[in-house]
């Protein structure tokens, strides 16, 4: 069992960065793959961002560039470094958890842990 805290969103405008964190329970963190979703108002929620537990890293198209996703096994936390942040990137931004790295990665019904979300707003 594996319990996520997100953290970290918050309003800045175009061009900005800001770093999310998604803390977790759990002795057994540095074997889970962790993803970010983000879900946008009126849409579905869609995939960002994963990092194995052997550190693989894989973005959707429209971040590539701009965010990266990292862990530091020994705290319990990955983060989503999020630069040159853009109105389109509003959403509320999600962590999810797997003891393995999906097939599927990008799909939401891959990941049997998440967090609450945060709310992060870029405005132009």
């Amino acid at each position: 069992q594996v319990q996520l805290v997100e953290s970290g969103g918050g309003l800045v405008q175009a061009g900005d960065s800001l770093r999310l964190s998604c803390a977790a329970s759990g002795r057994t963190f540095s074997r889970y793959t962790i993803a970010w979703f983000r879900q946008a108002p009126g849409k579905e929620r869609e995939f960002v961002a994963v990092i194995s537990w052997s550190t693989m890293t894989y973005y959707t198209d429209s971040v590539k560039g701009r965010f990266t996703i990292s862990r530091d096994n020994p705290k319990n936390t990955a983060f989503l470094q999020m630069n040159s942040l853009k109105p389109e990137d509003t959403a509320v931004y999600y962590c999810a958890a797997d003891v393995e790295m999906p097939s599927y990665y990008t799909r939401v019904r891959e990941y049997a842990y998440w967090g609450q979300g945060t709310q992060v707003t870029v405005s132009s």
